[in-house]
């Protein structure tokens, strides 16, 4: 466990050096913030029926998003990976005493946190200081932005382990652009970052509630926002946990398969 620790720790701390390509991101996740919240504007206006989420909680919906995209995107690539599976280099990691899965796991839980932490802030300060109804507000009380941290935190750690998959699936594909693409267009429709899930068919919406998807995105945001009653948070926070224990089991258990498979060539 030492030993993730101090991996996590140094990728974090490497993670946090490249502040240019974060404050391009930054730029570029405002153009996109407000693209959308024009968007769904548009649709608001349009339309006169009542909506099941008001306007101004879905631009805080979407102000989130851009804040914590590196928390909940999941075509995040890490290339040094991607190199190693599909050149062998991946023998140099067996050869290690370390467990290749939880290894994994930890640089790409620093990844995405150092990227997160150089970027969340500036968005929600800027949006904060927008006029009513673009702006970022802060939640409710205190219990929902406890609930929000909670499901958040959860959220990370389960795209993490939806990460592994596409990874473990490359040991069978050999391709890093395929399985990113196709995993993470479906992945970000589910977890209603292209249509928010309330904005969804009920058919569609029952669909995705039985998959992992939208426990990393949907659940804190909505929670943040105060669409979700705290009654209903706390039992999605177990329901998180138990889709995190699954996760875990699955990437594991296929993990050891393809590396049971697995034929280097020239070693």
């Amino acid at each position: 466990m030492r030993s993730y620790l101090a991996l996590f720790q140094m990728r974090f701390i490497r993670g946090l050096q490249y502040r240019t390509a974060a404050l391009a991101g930054i730029f570029t996740q405002f153009f996109w913030g407000f693209m959308h919240i024009m968007i769904f504007e548009a649709f608001y206006t349009s339309s006169s029926a009542t909506q099941p989420i008001n306007f101004h909680q879905l631009v805080n919906m979407l102000w989130l998003q851009q804040a914590f995209l590196a928390f909940i995107m999941l075509w995040f690539r890490d290339n040094e990976i991607i190199n190693q599976i599909i050149k062998g280099d991946i023998a140099i990691e067996l050869l290690r005493p370390i467990k290749l899965y939880e290894f994994w796991y930890s640089r790409l839980l620093a990844q995405r946190s150092s990227s997160a932490m150089l970027r969340f802030l500036p968005i929600l300060i800027v949006a904060f200081l927008l006029p009513y109804p673009y702006n970022f507000v802060l939640p409710q009380d205190i219990i929902s932005f406890l609930l929000f941290i909670v499901t958040l935190c959860l959220g990370v750690l389960i795209v993490v382990a939806l990460s592994m998959l596409i990874y473990i699936s490359m040991f069978y594909t050999l391709s890093g652009t395929g399985s990113i693409l196709i995993f993470g267009v479906i992945g970000e429709f589910l977890a209603g970052l292209i249509i928010p899930i309330p904005l969804m068919p009920e058919a569609l919406q029952r669909i995705v509630y039985l998959l992992p998807f939208r426990y990393t995105t949907d659940l804190p945001f909505r929670i943040y926002v105060g669409s979700i009653p705290r009654r209903e948070a706390l039992i999605s926070i177990c329901i998180q946990v138990i889709w995190l224990i699954i996760l875990y089991i699955i990437g594991k258990l296929w993990m050891s398969k393809a590396l049971k498979r697995l034929v280097i060539q020239g070693g």
